[in-house]
C-alpha cells in the first residue's frame, strides 16, 4: 500500500481540511549499475577534492554559487536552511481559476489528495463537490522538502488531485531564448483546410494505454533475451521522412490513409445551398462545421461541440434568411 509522502491540511476560506499526499506518477524506467568491462567489479564514484585528489568526507562538503571568473561564494547547509521556507503543513487556496486557462508547459508532477482521516471525509467531499460543480481549480501553496511550491488542486470523478506547477521564472519566453520568433509564410486556404481535414481524420479520443513506452519495452527484451543466452533481436530502421515535393499532394494523401475524405473542395459553402440544410450538416465533418461557423461569423465556435457548431450555424442561418 502506498505511504503519503506529504500530511497536513487543506485550507479553504475558514475551513480546514486535513489531507495526505500521495505521488500519483512513479518512474518506471530501467537502471542499471556501472561495471568495469570484462569483470564483475562495480564502478562506483567518490566525492574527491580535485587539488588533491583525495576523497572528501560528506560532512565536509559546503555548497558554492559560481560568481564567474573563478569566483564562488561558499553557503553552508545551516544556512540555506536558516533561510528555508517554515515546515508549514498547510496547503493554502489562494484563489479559484479556470484549469484550462494554465499552459501545460506549467505543470510539473502530479499527487492525489485523500482525506487525513475517515472523520474528515465531509469538509472533504464538500469541496470536492464544490469544485466539480463549479468546473474550477484552486491554485495553492505549500511547502515540502523545505521548498515552497504552488499547485493547481482539482476535483476528479473520485478524488482531489494536485499538480505541482513551474513559478512565472521557470518558464523560458521563447522569443528571448530563440533570439526571435521564426518567420511563418502566409498559407493559402486550400491547404488550411485540408490540413484541418487531416486532422480531424486522425482524431480520436484520448487513451493513454495506447501509447505504451516502447523503449522500455525493448530494453527489458533485451535484458531477458541475454538472459537467455537467446540472440538479440536488432531494432527496424527508422523509416526515411519523406520527399515533400507537392504539400497538397502529400495532405491529400495523408487523408486518404487515415480514412478520410480526399484534398478536394468542400461539398458546399454556407452561402450555396440546399433544400435541406440539416442533412448537408450533419454529414459534414467537424472541420468543415468549424469552417461554416467562420464564415458566418459564429461568435465562441472555436469551443463549441459539434452538436453546438450545428446548432449555432442553423441559427445564423436563420437570422441571416429573416434580416434578408
Amino acid at each position: 500500500m502506498a505511504r503519503p509522502v506529504w500530511k497536513g491540511s487543506l485550507n479553504f476560506g475558514l475551513v480546514t481540511v486535513p489531507v495526505q499526499v500521495f505521488s500519483a506518477t512513479g518512474d518506471h524506467t530501467i537502471h542499471f549499475r556501472q561495471f568495469e568491462r570484462g569483470t564483475s567489479d562495480r564502478v562506483r564514484y567518490r566525492r574527491v577534492n580535485e587539488r588533491t585528489g583525495e576523497e572528501v568526507d560528506y560532512h565536509d562538503l559546503v555548497r558554492g554559487y559560481d560568481l564567474g571568473g573563478g569566483e564562488y561564494v561558499q553557503v553552508e547547509q545551516s544556512e540555506l536552511a536558516e533561510v528555508a521556507p517554515g515546515r508549514s503543513r498547510t496547503i493554502d487556496i489562494r484563489s479559484f481559476i479556470d484549469p484550462a486557462e494554465i499552459d501545460p508547459l506549467f505543470f510539473q508532477k502530479s499527487y492525489w489528495l485523500t482525506p487525513g482521516d475517515a472523520e474528515f471525509a465531509r469538509p472533504y467531499a464538500v469541496l470536492a463537490a464544490a469544485m466539480a460543480e463549479t468546473g474550477r481549480g484552486a491554485v495553492a501553496s505549500f511547502v515540502m522538502c523545505g521548498r515552497e511550491h504552488i499547485a493547481l488542486v482539482r476535483a476528479t470523478e473520485a478524488l482531489l488531485t494536485m499538480d505541482t506547477l513551474l513559478f512565472a521564472e521557470d518558464v523560458r519566453d521563447p522569443e528571448t531564448e530563440l533570439g526571435g520568433l521564426p518567420e511563418l509564410p502566409e498559407i493559402g486556404r486550400k491547404e488550411r483546410d485540408m490540413a484541418v481535414d487531416l486532422i480531424e481524420s486522425m482524431s480520436t479520443r484520448w487513451q493513454p494505454e495506447d501509447y505504451p513506452d516502447t523503449s522500455t519495452q525493448r530494453v527489458r527484451e533485451l535484458i531477458e533475451d541475454k538472459k537467455a543466452g537467446r540472440t538479440v533481436t536488432v531494432a527496424a530502421e527508422a523509416p526515411e521522412p519523406t520527399n515533400v515535393v507537392d504539400l497538397t499532394e502529400a495532405l491529400s494523401a495523408s487523408i486518404q490513409r487515415h480514412g478520410g475524405k480526399s484534398g478536394k473542395p468542400s461539398r458546399r459553402r454556407s452561402g450555396q445551398r440546399s433544400g435541406d440544410d440539416r442533412a448537408e450538416l450533419a454529414e459534414a465533418s467537424k472541420s468543415e462545421l468549424a469552417r461554416i461557423a467562420r464564415e458566418l461569423a459564429v461568435a465562441g465556435r472555436s469551443k463549441m461541440s459539434r452538436a453546438e457548431l450545428v446548432e449555432a450555424i442553423e441559427a445564423a442561418r436563420s437570422a441571416r434568411k429573416r434580416a434578408s
